[in-house]
Formats: C-alpha cells, sequence, structure tokens
C-alpha cells in the first residue's frame, strides 16, 4: 500500500511540469482544476518523501552499528520516526471522499417543539456562522423562514471556502458530519414553570455543485412565483417574487423567498436544486457501490439525534462517536472543532479498517 504512493509522486511532479507549461496557463479553468489536485497530493508527496528518509536514517545507523557501537544508540528513535512515518503516509493513502474540497450548502429546519424548535434552529444557525468565521470561511444565507420568536422555521446558507483549502480543510470535509438530527434540553423562554423541555431541530449538509455538474432540462422543470412573507404569514413583499421549483423526474421540490428579485430567488433556488439532486446522485452511488457513506438522518425525529445539547449541565454529547464535554456555551459561540474532530477522526478509523480487512 505504501509503495502505491509512487504513482502520485509521479502524478504530482507531472502536475508541476503542467503549471509551467504556458498553454496550460492559459485556461484558467484548466489551471483551478491542476491546481487544486496539486495541492490536494502534495502531503502525501511529502510523506511519502518523509517515509524514504526515514527508511535510509534508519538502514544507515544500523549499518555504522556494525563499526561503531555509540549509532546503535539511535536506532530506537529511529524506528519510532519510521514507524510514525509509515502511519502519517498509510493514513493520507486511505481512500477519501472525492467531495471534500467543495463548499456546502447547509439548511436548519426547526422540528419537535413548535418555538423553542425554531429558537435552537437559531441558535445552530449561529454556530456554523460563527464557526464559518473562525475557519474565515464565506457565508451567504439563501432563503430563511422566520419564525414569531425570532428564531428560524427554515434556513439555507452557502458556506464557501477562501481561495484553495487544505487538504481535510474545506467546509464540506468539516462540515459533512453535521447532518443529522441535534436534540437540545434546556427551560424554554415560553415556559413559565421553569420545567427543562427538549426539542429538535435538523441539519441537512449538501455539497455545493457546479452549474456543469448537475444539467438541468428546462422541461423537468415547473416554476411558480408567488407573494414573499414574513413571520406570522404577514406579507412583506408586494409583488410576486417568490419562487418555488419543483423537479418533476424526482419530484424534489425547493423554494426561494429571501432575495427582493424574483431572478435572484430563481438562482438562489437553482443552486439549492442543484445540490440535492448531487447528493442524491452521490447516494444512489455509495449505494451501489456497498461503500455508502452512514446517511445523514432527514427526518427531525427525537429519537434519531446525533447529538444532545444539554443547557443545565453545559454540555454538549456526540452519540455516534462518543465525545462529550462541558463547555456548550462556547460550542454554540463556533468553537465546534474538537466536536467535529471526533467525527473526522472516528470516519478515518473506519476507513483504515476497511482497507486493512482487503
Amino acid at each position: 500500500m505504501l509503495e502505491s504512493a509512487a504513482a502520485l509522486v509521479e502524478e504530482h511532479a507531472a502536475l508541476e511540469a503542467q503549471l509551467a507549461d504556458p498553454a496550460v496557463l492559459a485556461d484558467l479553468d484548466l489551471v483551478r482544476r491542476v491546481n487544486k489536485r496539486y495541492a490536494a497530493l502534495g502531503p502525501t508527496v511529502a510523506a511519502y518523501h518523509a517515509w524514504h528518509a526515514a527508511q535510509d536514517d534508519l538502514a544507515a545507523a544500523r549499518e555504522l552499528a556494525t563499526e561503531d557501537a555509540s549509532f546503535a544508540e539511535e536506532v530506537p528513535a529511529l524506528q519510532e520516526q519510521l514507524v510514525a512515518a509509515e502511519d502519517r503516509l498509510r493514513r493520507l493513502l486511505v481512500p477519501r471522499d472525492p467531495d471534500d474540497d467543495r463548499d456546502v450548502i447547509l439548511e436548519v429546519k426547526a422540528g419537535e417543539g413548535g418555538e423553542e424548535s425554531a429558537l435552537f434552529a437559531g441558535d445552530l444557525l449561529r454556530m456554523y456562522l460563527r464557526y464559518a468565521e473562525r475557519r474565515g470561511w464565506r457565508t451567504e444565507v439563501i432563503d430563511a423562514t422566520e419564525s414569531d420568536l425570532g428564531g428560524y422555521k427554515d434556513v439555507q446558507v452557502a458556506v464557501k471556502a477562501k481561495g484553495t483549502p487544505e487538504p481535510g480543510d474545506a467546509p464540506w470535509a468539516r462540515l459533512k458530519y453535521e447532518g443529522g438530527v441535534h436534540r437540545v434540553q434546556r427551560v424554554p423562554v415560553t415556559e413559565s414553570q421553569g420545567r427543562i423541555h427538549t426539542s429538535a431541530a435538523g441539519v441537512w449538509v449538501m455539497p455545493e455543485a457546479e452549474e456543469v455538474e448537475v444539467a438541468l432540462d428546462p422541461n423537468d422543470l415547473k416554476i411558480d412565483v408567488y407573494r414573499s412573507s414574513g413571520p406570522g404569514g404577514q406579507s412583506v413583499n408586494t409583488t410576486d417574487s417568490a419562487v418555488r421549483i419543483t423537479h418533476l423526474p424526482t419530484g424534489l421540490v425547493v423554494s426561494c423567498q429571501n432575495e427582493k428579485s424574483q431572478l435572484q430567488n430563481k438562482e438562489s433556488a437553482m443552486r439549492v436544486l442543484r445540490a440535492r439532486l448531487h447528493q442524491m446522485a452521490m447516494d444512489e452511488a455509495a449505494a451501489a457501490s456497498a461503500e455508502a457513506r452512514k446517511s445523514q438522518v432527514r427526518t427531525v425525529d427525537r429519537s434519531e439525534r446525533i447529538r444532545t445539547y444539554n443547557f443545565p449541565e453545559n454540555r454538549i454529547s456526540d452519540h455516534r462517536t462518543g465525545f462529550k464535554a462541558y463547555n456548550l456555551d462556547t460550542v454554540l459561540d463556533g468553537e465546534l472543532d474538537p466536536v467535529v474532530q471526533s467525527a473526522v477522526d472516528a470516519d478515518e478509523a473506519a476507513r483504515l479498517a476497511a482497507v486493512a480487512d482487503r
């Protein structure tokens, strides 16, 4: 497995040559694709060279130890370095999610719990916006339906990386584990008796697809326009600017009313529809190859939770990875990385185990 990295080293060198080719540099789209692949291979190539260097150092120390006993003292430390180099290279060679370098469209939807669930959905949205800010990502609210008390019944936000992120640092690579049902336990603002209630909100994360990747036949789309509405159904727009798109072959329905113009809402709805169709295609392909990633929970059922946010104990618990911490306040303020990393580590361990079993 480790020697198979040699092919990636050769590919990396070929890509470097391409980036010096004037013909390639004249094609901006090609430059972008080559740069992305070149950057993605960089850590693996560096780990491969480090592994070979560790092998050479250990071999040299053992050879010299036959003539000078002092070199034998270096062998144990060099062996540890070789093991560490092998482990890093092996991890980088594990097949990765091909969408890991993509931006995402993230949707938060209130579930059971009425206004309290909508308020919690608002808390989750703020958590993701602050997390994106901490990581230097850009965010854009595509569409939102607010509740009477200032929460969200449904909100969709695009999260985009700036520049070319390092492997594993793009929005999809980090946020894909957030898909599922999030449960909250706290005293709602609407509770007069001080009793702790449990409610839930659902999160759906989709890698954003480019227009050229998902072809949409206009004949497959039913487009309706209507007037936007605000909290409580109160009209906030006197023109038919809101757009609802139905994809007839699949039955998917997407609506957007956040923008002021019908054209802008249509473009936003098309972005969401492309992302959902791309996600659907990924799910089908994964199922067909019998290596499906764990599907995100699409229903907002409290029994299908992935995480619990307990306000009285200031505790956050991830039920998939066993992660638990008592800093819920800082997590909701955007310090989400330790929670996400527990999912990244669990996923990586499962991938390593799958490769070892082959």
